[in-house]
């Protein structure tokens, strides 16, 4: 069966800074992945790098098996609408109701009339628990959990294939953040999307994935199942998940 996701020996640097250097990665179709690594490991670049928005120096990224890696413009917008989205800050726009927050992609990306533009954001909104009274706010009149329910249901208003999480729990209080984590994975297969998330948060981790798989210094150090991380055998894998100062992971302490 064709991957939904596929890096060969995708490398990218930043001047004399290599930041991925030769990722190898297959994401099967309905599977939810987490990267999980320090800041500055690469996280970001790898999803910009698989969304186009970054171009690897070398190596492919295919989705569905199509090479998508140098598509650009028009060729690269089927490919596009397969994705979907949560930002790490809900980055919402503030000048906007909730409803067109949500339903942004389907006016500007699809040219959608708006009223049926609003029935599905009101749909979508109702998936994550937020009732059609929430449609007409502005987001600064919202907390930070109902901001990330929003960013959530535009993340889900075209019914995606493939669902992107940057740091989904960031900001949260850890009740509110479970509650998301539980949302994500609801939501998720609601849809019956592929989704690849990045975390700080091991007990997000934990909870929206079935495979995990550590970054370090530009290498995919150690992949496996979810259930297996606590016995991986690796101790940078082992440090960081325990969240210990102490290991092989030196952090760099300015006096």
């Amino acid at each position: 069966m064709t991957a939904k996701i596929q890096l060969i020996g995708v490398k990218k640097r930043f001047g004399p800074k290599v930041v991925l250097d030769g990722i190898d990665l297959t994401i099967e179709k309905n599977s939810s992945l987490v990267v999980i690594g320090g800041s500055g490991t690469g996280k970001s670049v790898l999803i910009k790098s698989i969304l186009g928005i970054l171009t690897p120096d070398e190596g492919k990224i295919l989705i569905d098996g199509q090479d998508v890696t140098h598509l650009r413009g028009a060729k690269r917008d089927p490919v596009m609408r397969k994705f979907g989205m949560l930002f790490q800050a809900a980055a919402l726009f503030d000048s906007l109701p909730v409803w067109e927050n949500v339903a942004f992609g389907l006016i500007q990306g699809r040219g959608m009339a708006r009223p049926q533009a609003r029935e599905i954001a009101i749909q979508k909104l109702a998936k994550v628990g937020l009732g059609s009274d929430v449609a007409d706010l502005f987001p600064s009149e919202l907390s930070g959990g109902m901001q990330k329910r929003v960013g959530l249901a535009r993340a889900i208003a075209a019914d995606p294939e493939i669902i992107f999480f940057d740091e989904p729990t960031t900001g949260l209080d850890p009740i509110m953040a479970d509650v998301i984590n539980d949302l994500i994975v609801s939501t998720v297969k609601d849809v019956g999307a592929t989704t690849l998330s990045i975390t700080h948060d091991m007990a997000s981790a934990r909870k929206i994935s079935d495979h995990i798989t550590m970054l370090y210094k530009g290498k995919l150090i150690w992949q496996g199942a979810t259930k297996d991380i606590d016995h991986s055998g690796n101790e940078y894998v082992d440090q960081f998940i325990h969240g210990r100062a102490e290991g092989p992971i030196k952090m760099e302490v300015k006096a």
